[in-house]
C-alpha cells in the first residue's frame, strides 16, 4: 500500500530507565529541569538505553551523567515498562522528533554516598537544582504529562518507600 504524501508512520517509544532514589531517612531524589525555564520542572533521574546496554546498565550510567554519581545499589525494579506520551508540543522537537513518549524501565535504589557526592555539574548539564522530598510530594513537583507514570511508580514501589506499619 503507498502512502500519501503527508502520511507519516506512527511514532515509537524511546527504550529508556528511571530511577527512585531514596536516600535513607526513605525520602525521594528530584532535580529542577534546566530546558524547561519559568517552569517548576522537577524530575527523578531518567534517560535513554544505548544500543547493547542492559537497563541496569543505563541506569547506573544515568545516574553519574545527571547527578555526578553513581553511589547507590538497586532495592527493586518495576515489573514491567511503563510509558508516557509527550505533548504535541514537545513531541515534534525532542530527540529529533523521532519519538512520541519513553518507554522505561523503573528501578528503585538506595543512596549509598553523601549528599557532597551529587553534583548537578556534569559534562552535559539537565538539572540546576536539586532536593530530597517525601515520595508522596512526586505528583504535585512533577510535569503534567508524566503525572500518571509517577503515580503508578509510587503504587508500585510503595513497599520501598512507605514506612513499615
Amino acid at each position: 500500500m503507498k502512502k500519501g504524501r503527508g502520511s507519516r508512520e506512527p511514532l515509537g517509544y524511546r527504550p529508556a530507565v528511571g530511577i527512585m532514589l531514596l536516600n535513607p531517612w526513605g525520602e525521594v531524589f528530584v532535580a529542577r529541569r534546566i530546558d524547561m525555564p519559568g517552569a517548576e520542572a522537577w524530575q527523578m533521574p531518567q534517560g535513554g538505553i544505548d544500543a547493547g546496554e542492559a537497563p541496569r546498565e543505563a541506569a547506573f550510567r544515568e545516574l553519574k551523567e545527571e547527578i555526578g554519581t553513581a553511589e547507590a545499589h538497586i532495592i527493586g525494579e518495576s515489573r514491567g515498562w511503563l510509558q508516557y506520551d509527550l505533548p504535541a508540543e514537545l513531541a515534534g522537537s525532542v530527540w529529533g522528533g523521532r519519538y512520541q513518549g519513553q518507554r522505561q524501565k523503573w528501578f528503585v535504589m538506595r543512596f549509598t554516598g553523601r549528599d557532597s557526592d551529587i553534583s548537578l555539574a556534569t559534562e552535559h548539564p539537565e538539572f540546576d537544582a536539586w532536593q530530597w522530598v517525601q515520595p508522596s510530594r512526586l505528583p504535585d513537583l512533577i510535569v503534567p504529562f508524566k503525572r500518571q507514570l509517577y503515580m503508578d511508580i509510587l503504587a508500585e514501589f510503595r513497599e520501598h518507600w512507605l514506612p513499615a506499619a
